[in-house]
């Protein structure tokens, strides 16, 4: 019984440019009790991987997070799996608004124990408690309200190149590093404010907000559906767009443009720019903001080092980074001494 890819990444890439058929990128997710999470980890990719879909699925015992490329061809065998399953039945799928045929190339389905880390261990902590869902309309009127505080429940790097209105946009690398500073922040308004949270696709600010109504606070808001479903819905309506820049997504993409603006700039000369990339050097891999002309003059590298390194024959490089992990443990995503504009 298969339960691996059998073709690499670029054996992937290949058949799917021959091809030439659409694919889609979509994510979901659900808050669950999984009282099997490993033998439903099998079940989903036994019956996923007949259906080429491709992409990065987190099973816990608390639920599934995944985000996902699926040939548009077998979408409606796609959806009749998914809803085969009872917790998942009707589940929203978030479609991208901009669509990539590699923007993944394996299917990865991995248990971990939790589908979003958030570093707590209080076992009174009912995560299915969760604030009020508010949908792209409500949203608005909400910011517009002087009642209420906007927070990012992203990380720095994500909402450096984007952002809603009038948002906090905590600066922090991980989701647990946020909630105990935005508990901190905004504990005097507990009761007198309406806290008002969004992320990616949902699923961090749908827990953020069980959290802080566990912590006390009254009045807590999420945005359904996240910035992708916001986006959908407003361009749907005609309703006025109030998320400035571009959404970071974690696939190949990299970002969905929402607005023209461009808000950031890149991390190596400063001018305005929202591209990422990664550093292309394997022992490095650092997610950096980086302009065409850089990408030219710096040969797709964080820095003059990488560069060098990158100039070496395989095995040179190889053996350089033996025995390194290649991972944030290297480098935090976005942050290190070489970019001289990060912000």
């Amino acid at each position: 019984m298969q339960l691996y890819n059998k073709l690499s990444a670029n054996e992937r890439a290949q058949l799917i440019e021959k091809a030439g058929e659409d694919r889609l990128t979509l994510s979901f997710y659900q808050y669950a009790k999984i009282v099997k999470p490993y033998f439903f980890r099998d079940y989903l990719f036994i019956n996923l991987d007949p259906l080429e879909v491709l992409g990065r699925i987190y099973v816990a015992s608390e639920g599934i997070n995944a985000q996902l490329s699926v040939p548009a061809k077998n979408f409606s065998l796609f959806k009749a799996q998914i809803d085969s399953i009872d917790f998942l039945q009707n589940v929203r799928l978030n479609i991208a608004i901009e669509h990539n045929n590699k923007s993944f190339l394996k299917l990865t389905i991995k248990v971990r124990d939790k589908i979003v880390a958030d570093g707590l261990e209080d076992k009174s902590f009912d995560v299915t408690k969760k604030g009020k869902h508010v949908n792209a309309l409500e949203f608005n009127n909400l910011l517009e309200d002087e009642n209420t505080i906007c927070v990012d429940m992203r990380n720095h790097y994500e909402s450096e190149i984007g952002h809603f209105q009038k948002a906090v946009t905590p600066d922090v690398d991980t989701f647990r590093e946020s909630l105990p500073i935005i508990e901190k922040d905004l504990s005097e308004h507990k009761e007198d404010k309406n806290l008002l949270m969004y992320c990616t696709g949902g699923i961090r600010c749908e827990k953020a907000s069980a959290y802080f109504k566990h912590k006390g606070f009254r009045n807590v808001y999420q945005l359904e559906g996240g910035i992708i479903e916001y986006t959908r819905q407003v361009n749907k309506l005609g309703i006025e767009n109030k998320f400035i820049g571009k959404n970071f997504v974690f696939d190949e993409r990299r970002g969905e443009r929402i607005s023209e603006d461009i808000i950031s700039q890149c991390h190596q000369c400063g001018a305005p720019c929202d591209t990422h990339i990664n550093c292309i050097n394997e022992a490095c891999h650092l997610l950096f903001i980086q302009c065409e002309s850089c990408q030219e003059k710096m040969n797709h590298c964080c820095s003059s080092g990488c560069k060098e390194i990158i100039a070496l024959p395989i095995e040179e490089q190889r053996k350089l980074r033996k025995g390194f992990i290649n991972s944030n443990k290297i480098f935090k995503k976005g942050r290190s001494e070489v970019l001289k504009f990060k912000q």
